[in-house]
């Protein structure tokens, strides 16, 4: 007969990650809830449901504006990080070039570096090369700290890549540059899109990076900040709500991509 603690260390795992799971997904949820509440304030209980709140953050121009702000600094972040990133992913994965551990570890050192301390260096950095807080200084700051993601991704793919297909299309008369674009680019797609996924995910939710380097017009980020320090209401979860359905949806394609690329 098997005996009853042999099934303990695996009974013991599982409630372990439920519990690990309910307190990572308990908040997200009060705060979707609270956004149905049909009053101004964050409490409970919840008496009557709304979706006023949905159509007042819908008709915020500030909250179109920021939005549209963010995606326009995370587009741009994204193009700048993987141009970047493929170059140097290519560069590594190249055979006789020395010193390619050192240039992989300070790519990917954005990715370790507390953002607080990246978000100062890089304030520091741009007041000694003169570039005005704003615009330009977010998407130098988004994309130094998106680099990594599209190394990483692309960097695994290309380990995966048979070296015969670019020798084929060499032999068939192709050069580099075409060989590059028409079989390289090609078999590194699905990592490149998982990467520039991820690249407008952490852009659009980075808030250090900006709060340090932006000027005077908001992203989302520093709009719910800005909301939030004259209180809580549901207007904020559901600007809130929205946002975490967008990435979330986002996020989940984007690990699909991931998935693809690993195949």
């Amino acid at each position: 007969m098997r005996p009853y603690f042999a099934d303990l260390p695996k009974t013991a795992l599982g409630a372990a990650y439920w519990l690990f799971a309910v307190y990572l997904l308990l908040p997200l949820a009060l705060m979707t809830a609270m956004s149905f509440k049909d009053a101004s304030f964050v409490a409970f209980p919840i008496t009557d449901w709304t979706l006023n709140w949905y159509a007042q953050v819908l008709n915020d121009k500030q909250f179109i504006e920021a939005s549209l702000y963010s995606i326009g600094i995370a587009l741009a972040t994204t193009a700048a990080a993987t141009v970047i990133g493929v170059w140097i992913a290519l560069l590594v994965s190249t055979e006789g070039i020395r010193g390619k551990a050192i240039i992989f570890a300070l790519a990917c050192l954005p990715a370790v570096v507390p953002g607080l301390i990246n978000a100062i260096s890089m304030r520091i950095f741009i007041r000694t090369v003169d570039i005005p807080t704003g615009t330009a200084a977010i998407i130098l700051s988004h994309a130094v700290h998106a680099v990594p993601f599209v190394v990483i991704m692309v960097l695994t793919r290309l380990r995966s890549m048979p070296a015969n297909l670019v020798d084929a299309a060499r032999d068939l008369g192709a050069d580099r540059f075409v060989a590059f674009l028409r079989v390289t680019i090609p078999y590194l797609m699905p990592a490149l899109l998982g990467g520039m996924i991820f690249c407008v995910l952490t852009s659009i939710d980075d808030f250090v990076r900006t709060f340090f380097l932006g000027g005077y017009k908001p992203t989302l980020p520093m709009l719910i900040f800005a909301k939030v320090q004259g209180g809580m209401s549901p207007e904020i979860n559901a600007m809130a709500t929205i946002v975490l359905v967008v990435t979330a949806a986002v996020g989940v394609y984007a690990e699909h991509l991931t998935r693809r690329s690993r195949n």
